[in-house]
């Protein structure tokens, strides 16, 4: 930690910050020249590297002022998702490393402990950052630690709408903490926020005047002895009951008997570090509310916040983005295939609902609710709810398609066990994101959803080689009730430039030969198998006789191409974009035993470890499942 003063005079201020302890050095009227040295780093950088730009540009002011009140890092900040902490990151000793940001050997694009003590908590997936700091903040008046160790939980008005987030409240406003939460509100998450607590928040508002009057009337009361910390909670549902009375307006938080102060410009830095340093040591749990504007001080990305979230690369000068214009002849990405064969089955079949949460356009659910708008239901950031919601759909009639990524599905295992499962309800479950999803890194990799769903009884597991194959599967899931139907599918595009067949109902169960032969067999599930064609073809050049089967259902087994495998008493080696534990290796693995064969299994997939960011060439080949590495493992089968 750098003890030298800091040259204030004219020169950049940024360059010379290599830890909070440095920006602390700072007078209040120095913090806007940092803000706005920070945005315009944000944005060379994010030119040329892309990233979550909207989201951070939005949070800057906030960042630099929680950064400078607050002794960080035995102070914690706990950041929920983390598309809004890139500067944080710059403001905690990792500027000069931010070059390497969501790349293979550098930065997380989101807060990662084990990079940066700075770092709390992991922030992947929304909603969780008020149940951690919560823990964070309790553990620290177990431990009776002095100094009082601060605890902040920033969270975002779409992910605030999360229902882990009221859990979280719900227990911070009956569990004895100092627990602040900054509600950082810009109106906006991925896609438009939806439901009635969106509506609530942009009308939410509480006088300065009465924080004010009250919390000095408390410390007043509290040291003449009328008042104590036991009978707070009394005194606040009286306060708030009196003060909802009088003014003819509930405020939510304050219902929770939790206090509220705000809303307040998220973009004036000053009044930002006034508010926490008056709050700052207040007993008990609070919510400052602060207003921002997504992609502040960027004109393309404040006029449309929902393009620039993750925008690419892009022209600083102009804003021109650089990675949106169509290649000719390329394939589609597989979600605009999904969306796009879900309005033609949706046409046809007037039962087929589209459900996502706060995902439409990263989905492609979009396509059906531009087409047919009531029939598609964005139920926010609550997974959960959208299958529990789906199957009370199927439960009545309807054919619910759901599409989650993967990541986010595992948010939903209950519900899809209790509430669709348990009752053979038809709901498809459109698995987006499956398998390593390349630079948001561990807490987004879909690499869990073979393995977590295969335990479920009832439930029909596939996966498709290709686009012809996804759109059969789309089909097969409406064409009859078969329960439950998962069909997973990566992110990015895919091989296909004609990739509108001629849709079909493929028999639940079965697979398909791709390649004959007797010296060792690859069986693969879902578009790893053009990685796999390649290394047959190449193995079959050498002399060897590699069969391939591209097994499409992970639940039900082919188990015809099981036993025809197993009778040729050669090495087996399987091929997964999913964990190894669980997944398709392991069910071969399973049946093999089962039926009294005990042939060598060689099992290629994302081994039992979390994985970080890179593109998903560099990670398949990390993981050993490329075209060279599956060669590899042909090759060493051969060997005696």
């Amino acid at each position: 930690m750098s003890e030298k003063a800091l040259d204030t005079s004219g020169a950049a201020l940024l360059p010379q910050i290599d830890s909070p302890a440095d920006l602390r050095k700072l007078s209040v009227e120095q913090l806007p020249q940092v803000c706005g040295e920070i945005r315009q780093f944000l944005i060379n950088s994010l030119a040329d590297n892309p990233g979550h730009f909207a989201s951070s540009m939005g949070a800057v002011e906030l960042t630099v002022a929680l950064h400078y009140v607050f002794n960080t890092p035995y102070d914690r900040l706990v950041w929920d998702v983390g598309h809004q902490a890139y500067g944080h990151k710059l403001l905690t000793g990792r500027r000069d490393a931010f070059a390497g940001n969501r790349k293979f050997g550098g930065l997380s694009g989101f807060p990662n402990p084990d990079e940066s003590p700075y770092d709390t908590f992991a922030a992947g997936h929304a909603s969780n950052s008020i149940s951690a700091a919560l823990g964070m903040a309790v553990a620290s008046r177990l431990k009776g630690e002095t100094p009082q160790r601060n605890v902040v939980a920033i969270i975002g008005d779409a992910s605030i709408s999360g229902g882990l987030a009221f859990e979280g409240i719900n227990n911070a406003s009956n569990t004895p903490n100092n627990l602040l939460i900054v509600l950082n509100d810009n109106d906006m998450s991925i896609d438009r926020n939806v439901g009635a607590l969106n509506s609530y928040l942009t009308h939410i508002n509480t006088s300065r005047l009465y924080n004010d009057i009250r919390y000095k009337s408390f410390k007043m009361l509290k040291q003449l002895k009328l008042v104590s910390e036991q009978r707070r909670g009394a005194l606040l549902r009286f306060n708030n009951s009196l003060k909802s009375l009088l003014s003819k307006q509930q405020n939510i938080f304050e219902g929770f008997n939790i206090r509220y102060f705000g809303p307040f410009d998220g973009h004036d830095v000053a009044t930002i570090v006034r508010v926490l340093n008056d709050i700052r040591d207040m007993e008990g749990p609070r919510i400052l509310h602060l207003r921002t504007v997504k992609g502040k001080g960027y004109a393309p990305a404040e006029a449309d916040p929902a393009s620039w979230h993750a925008p690419g690369r892009f022209d600083p000068e102009s804003g021109t983005r650089l990675d949106t214009a169509p290649k000719p002849h390329a394939p589609l990405k597989y979600q605009d295939v999904f969306g796009n064969t879900l309005v033609e089955l949706a046409e046809k079949n007037p039962a087929i609902v589209g459900i996502t949460a706060a995902m439409l356009s990263g989905t492609s659910v979009a396509t059906m609710q531009a087409a047919m708008p009531d029939r598609v239901f964005d139920v926010g950031i609550s997974e959960g709810h959208a299958v529990t919601f789906a199957g009370g759909l199927a439960k009545d009639g309807m054919r619910p398609f759901v599409a989650i990524y993967s990541s986010f599905l595992q948010r939903a295992y209950d519900h899809i066990i209790h509430d669709v499962a348990l009752h053979r309800l038809p709901v498809t479950f459109c698995i987006d994101r499956a398998g390593l999803v390349g630079e948001d890194g561990a807490t987004h990799h879909g690499a869990f959803d073979l393995a977590y769903l295969r335990s479920i009884p009832g439930m029909t597991i596939a996966s498709g080689r290709d686009e012809h194959a996804l759109r059969n599967l789309l089909y097969t899931a409406q064409a009859e009730d078969h329960g439950p139907f998962a069909i997973r599918y990566p992110r990015g595009g895919g091989h296909l430039v004609d990739w509108k067949n001629n849709m079909h109902a493929l028999l639940i169960g079965k697979g398909e030969r791709l390649a004959d032969g007797s010296d060792v067999a690859v069986l693969t599930i879902g578009p790893v198998a053009t990685d796999a064609a390649t290394a047959v073809a190449e193995a079959q050049r050498l002399g060897i006789k590699a069969a391939h089967y591209d097994m499409i259902f992970l639940k039900p087994l082919d188990e015809e191409i099981l036993r025809e495998v197993a009778e040729k008493k050669c090495p087996i080696i399987t091929v997964e974009d999913g964990s190894v534990n669980g997944g398709l290796g392991g069910a071969v693995a399973e049946w093999m035993t089962e039926h009294g064969y005990t042939p060598t299994i060689h099992r290629l997939g994302i081994p039992d470890r979390f994985i970080p960011q890179g593109t998903p060439g560099e990670l398949h080949t990390l993981c050993g499942f490329d075209a060279p590495s599956i060669l590899k493992a042909i090759q060493k089968s051969q060997e005696k």
